[in-house]
């Protein structure tokens, strides 16, 4: 039975991804920290970790992004997960009752509409499903904690309400990190990070490397390079296998054009799962 770290407590949307990705039949590891998930596979302490390296409406986690420059895991996969927000309280606690709602402070401004609305006060803790843990350790009259589904199963919470989040396209993307590289597949996306050559049209002939071989990106950011101010490095994904001949022509002239380039992995590519439910939750937007 594969054993896969994440980021966070018991029941974090973390653990959900690994359900998702893997199925129910997996030891799932919790770290304190993105270094430690790292620290597990590259020890062989698990098989696989669930980095979180973007959301739909936050953007881009630059930490995971910074750790993945500086250690040589390899991306093995990429889970897609709609983000459904539960509010948890203790049991016989009801709506009515509820004055303060605590949550990490995006998934608190993931809901900002609907505790708005209810006329609650927000309260930040460190972690959604520390929160609900801690709840249900020592309850409070009136609070209430927003954390997924399976925190409120995991501590015994009883759950209000369900998709209370602002935005109906809550995602968010995982790399699934391992010592090894994955089969190819029918379907493979590429991650690469790579710095240009400080000079006029750098960037414009690395992209066109894969543009005259109709390659398609998903994905472009810079970051700063940390250990040299201003200058900068890209992330690129796009579609395809390194080994595909295209994909691997086009990167033997990224080669040639940049001052450095590290391959992150091709792996399968995710399908963003659709909404299953547009009636379900009190603070979702509707589509016209």
């Amino acid at each position: 039975m594969p054993t896969i770290a994440f980021q966070g407590e018991r029941g974090a949307y973390s653990e959900e991804a690994i359900f998702q990705f893997f199925g129910q039949e997996v030891e799932t590891l919790p770290c304190r920290h993105f270094e430690d998930l790292f620290e597990v596979v590259e020890l062989g302490d698990a098989d696989y970790a669930a980095l979180p390296v973007e959301n739909s409406t936050a953007g881009s986690i630059n930490q995971a992004y910074d750790l993945l420059l500086d250690h040589d895991l390899r991306v093995w996969g990429e889970a897609i997960l709609r983000v459904r927000h539960a509010l948890l309280a203790p049991p016989g606690s009801s709506l009515v009752d509820i004055r303060r709602v605590r949550s990490h402070p995006h998934a608190l401004a993931q809901c900002e509409r609907y505790i708005r609305n209810q006329g609650w006060v927000p309260e930040t803790t460190y972690d959604t499903a520390g929160s609900a843990r801690e709840l249900a350790r020592s309850p409070e009259p009136g609070v209430a904690v927003i954390a997924s589904r399976l925190a409120g199963q995991l501590y015994g919470l009883v759950e209000l309400d369900y998709g209370i989040e602002d935005s109906f396209y809550n995602y968010t993307r995982f790399f699934i990190l391992s010592r090894e590289d994955p089969p190819r597949a029918q379907r493979n996306k590429t991650s690469v990070v790579f710095c240009t050559r400080h000079q006029p049209g750098a960037l414009y002939e690395c992209l066109g490397e894969f543009a005259k071989r109709r390659i398609n990106l998903t994905k472009l950011e810079s970051r700063p390079r940390v250990n040299r101010p201003w200058q900068y490095i890209f992330y690129l994904d796009f579609e395809g296998h390194c080994k595909d001949p295209e994909c691997e022509a086009a990167l033997m002239g990224l080669l040639r054009r940049s001052s450095f380039v590290k391959l992150l992995g091709s792996y399968p590519a995710a399908t963003t799962p659709l909404p299953e439910d547009r009636a379900i939750g009190k603070g979702i937007v509707q589509e016209a």
